[in-house]
């Protein structure tokens, strides 16, 4: 650590060594975004944007230059004057209700609408860079603040991101570049600068570590959670209701226009922060394999498995039975008090000297780093307060599996696929929300977790093959666990499956009824009945009775005699069978429309439609069903269900799913409406989440901690619960618009073994030498 002394040197020779690093890199990301945006001109897009893109091509193509040039300038005069150099951002709060606003200040001044937009700009601009950026930016701002003897950075240092943001976005319309231009550009700029802040901040941080300044990090003090802010990090902070401070701004009132133009931009990049958790995961191993193969060339082949020594076979087994023995005898005398009687002080004592041990039985320097590395990850996993003290133990038995199959794999390294990472991270998921009200909840994943430890031992030879074994067995206890054993949810996943069943068989209905009446004559009005209605109280009665009971066959009989009544009636003995028929056919068709919930006044409009095709048919304006059709048509109606296309093809999208709010009761809440138009990749990662996580919701004014709890046939429904029991219903669309809105957010944002990875990562970068030690 830094002495009093030199620590304000320290801390001016980092800023210098940022400033230079954006300066250096600054041509290439300019070179990059004139590069993303010829790619984009020759992608297929309508006419409109086409020739948007193209007038940004020519215009980055003699302008580049100049931004270039204003961006370098107004940077060196930012870190010259200690802070932001280039005009502030006007304050909204007295902006006028049209054409623009006025600041306060000595007096009123007027703001015009290209400088409030070039402000919005801006932000969005630093929000993306924090959002990518912001585990380096916090880390790097403890050890400048540490250094400096403050709380936090200066508003307008240098350093924090919405000043790069600031100079980029005013250097461009100096230049002569149009805001319509920067948006058509927004994807390929904020990713360009994303990543390019990331960088300088990971450069300025290992320059920090290098000089010994704060090499472990406690980042507990930044975790500022609310019950109405889910989500805070330095340099943009959501706040508790009274508004929110960006980028050390001043607060802003959240029905400010202003706040909620920040507040949606957050949320945006938020959301696409997220789903680039695979890619962030994947760069952190990319980061340790690289510091690794500095030290050892040869750790980073990966593609060949380099058995275990014998003498470190022997000491690994009997390290492994060593452990199990000592946290066993640890807990004897008082049976349940694992978590109580096993400190976390104990356990790393334990596995310190186990490590020793280990490597002396070593005996090449690929085993000894690979030692190294696992013994700093468990040290991680097992100080993560966040699981309990219960589960921690059994964790602690895994580091002896562990190390042997990233002894003899060395892909456990190089890849975020590996069973041994996804079985920690997936029991480790489940286990971080619970707390004590769900004690008993906790103890039947704590069980399944003990048993699938247990079985890891007891195949020592069999390598990622247990794991793999076991972590498709942890997943069926999941879905079982949550649909029989778990009483928050239990209540939640069987109105699911009711929900799910019903729309499946709803739409089976429709395209086999449809497929039944397609060169039938039946008048319309009957046609769309049976299509939008009657099957979807075939599948209410189906749900409720059973396929093959005497109800349903009653609904399946009653659209028979619609089809019969509908056609036409030449003869005076079939009209009166109508008139006959009528009056039950009314009653019975008024009951199903109830018991699927539809309101009375759909029901009267139906009926109606209905009187008015039966008239058709009295008027001879219908076409007549030949008599051995119909009868054909009756006898499917009869065996409909053998008919029916198999669930797994069925596709409940927004498009086919009658109102699902129709299923809603006080057990259950059916999400129908909020969120943002979601991106193909946040579809993708909706179809990836997995039972048993937590996550942050923010819906109906609670933001609350939920879990996953179950997910339907292709995953197009999915359900969440409250610890409370009350059960959240998503289709698979509206899910991902709340992924991408940020109204639905993960608890982690992080899996366990990345952020492992990320600790062992900051550890090696103060002392590499560990690893051959």
């Amino acid at each position: 650590m830094a002495t009093a002394a030199n620590s304000m040197a320290l801390a001016a020779q980092a800023r210098r060594s940022y400033v230079e690093s954006l300066l250096n890199g600054l041509p290439n990301v300019v070179q990059a975004v004139d590069s993303g945006a010829r790619i984009l001109l020759s992608q297929v897009a309508d006419p409109a944007t086409m020739m948007r893109r193209r007038d940004v091509v020519e215009d980055l193509a003699k302008l580049h230059g100049i931004w270039l040039q204003g961006s370098v300038s107004a940077l060196r005069a930012a870190f010259q004057g200690g802070g932001l150099s280039v005009a502030r951002p006007p304050d909204l709060s007295a902006m006028g209700q049209r054409g623009g606003g006025f600041t306060a200040g000595a007096g009123l001044s007027l703001v015009d609408n290209d400088t409030i937009e070039s402000e919005i700009l801006s932000s969005r601009l630093a929000l993306a860079m924090m959002d990518r950026a912001s585990w380096e930016f916090t880390d790097m701002c403890s050890r400048m603040n540490s250094l400096e003897g403050r709380e936090e950075l200066d508003p307008n240092d240098v350093l924090r991101p919405h000043v790069l943001s600031r100079i980029v976005t005013n250097a461009w319309r100096t230049a002569g570049l149009s805001h319509e231009a920067w948006r058509t550009l927004q994807t390929v700029l904020h990713d360009e600068f994303a990543h390019f802040a990331e960088e300088a901040y990971h450069e300025t941080n290992r320059w920090l570590i290098q000089k010994r300044v704060l090499p472990e990090i406690d980042l507990r003090p930044f975790i500022r959670r609310t019950r109405s802010s889910s989500w805070s990090s330095s340099g943009v902070t959501t706040g508790t209701g009274t508004g929110f401070s960006h980028s050390g701004g001043p607060p802003v009132s959240p029905d400010h226009p202003r706040a909620e133009v920040h507040d949606e931009t957050r949320l945006m990049t938020r959301a696409g922060g997220i789903v680039r958790g695979a890619d962030h995961a994947e760069a952190v191993l990319g980061r340790l394999n690289r510091l690794i193969g500095r030290q050892l060339p040869e750790f980073a082949n990966t593609q060949q498995a380099r058995p275990a020594s014998q003498a470190l076979r022997a000491a690994i087994s009997d390290a492994q039975q060593g452990i199990a023995k000592r946290l066993q005898s640890a807990t004897d005398d008082q049976p349940g008090m694992v978590g109580q009687q096993v400190s976390t002080p104990m356990l790393l004592e334990e596995l310190q000297q186990r490590k020793q041990q280990l490597k002396q039985a070593a005996s090449t320097p690929v085993e000894r780093a690979t030692i190294e590395i696992v013994a700093l990850l468990f040290q991680s996993l097992l100080t993560e307060e966040r699981i309990p003290a219960t589960v921690r133990v059994w964790f602690a038995r895994l580091q002896m599996p562990v190390l042997r199959v990233a002894v003899s794999e060395p892909d456990f390294f190089a890849t975020t696929d590996h069973p041994a990472r996804r079985l920690i991270d997936r029991m480790g998921a489940c286990v971080m929300g619970f707390d004590a009200t769900m004690r008993a909840a906790g103890d039947l994943v704590e069980k399944e977790i003990k048993r699938v430890v247990q079985v890891v031992e007891a195949y020592p030879d069999t390598g990622r093959r247990v794991f793999q074994t076991v972590l498709t067995e942890f997943e069926k206890f999941l879905e079982h666990y949550f649909k029989n054993e778990n009483e928050a949810s239990r209540k939640g996943v069987s109105l699911a499956q009711q929900v799910e069943q019903r729309e499946t068989l709803a739409i089976q209905y429709t395209i086999e009824l449809r497929k039944m009446l397609n060169e039938v004559p039946v008048q319309e009005g009957v046609r769309e009945f049976l299509f939008h209605v009657w099957a979807d109280v075939l599948a209410t009665t189906a749900v409720k009775f059973d396929l093959q009971s005497e109800e349903t066959k009653a609904m399946k009989r009653v659209a028979a005699d619609l089809i019969w009544s509908a056609s036409a009636k030449v003869s005076r003995e079939e009209r009166a069978e109508v008139i006959r028929r009528l009056p039950p056919l009314l009653k019975t068709l008024r009951e199903g429309m109830q018991n699927a919930g539809v309101p009375t006044v759909k029901q009267d409009e139906h009926i109606q439609k209905l009187n008015n095709s039966l008239a058709a048919a009295f008027t001879a304006k219908a076409a007549a069903i030949p008599h051995d059709r119909l009868e054909e048509l009756m006898a499917r109606l009869e065996t409909l269900e053998e008919l029916l296309p198999d669930a797994e093809d069925v596709e409940i999208d927004e498009l086919l799913v009658l109102d699902l709010s129709g299923h809603e009761s006080s057990e259950l809440e059916v999400v129908g409406e909020g969120g943002s138009m979601p991106t193909p990749a946040m579809l993708s990662w909706a179809r990836e989440l997995q039972v048993g996580s937590w996550f942050m919701l923010d819906y109906r004014n609670r933001n609350e901690q939920v879990q996953l709890a179950w997910q339907g046939l292709r995953k197009q429904l999915t359900l969440f619960v409250s610890p409370q029991g009350r059960g959240i219903l998503f289709q698979q669309q509206r899910l991902a618009a709340f992924l991408q809105a940020g109204l639905l957010v993960p608890a982690q944002d992080e899996s366990l073994t990345t952020r492992a990875t990320r600790s062992a990562l900051a550890k090696l970068d103060v002392d590499p030498g560990r690893l051959l030690s």
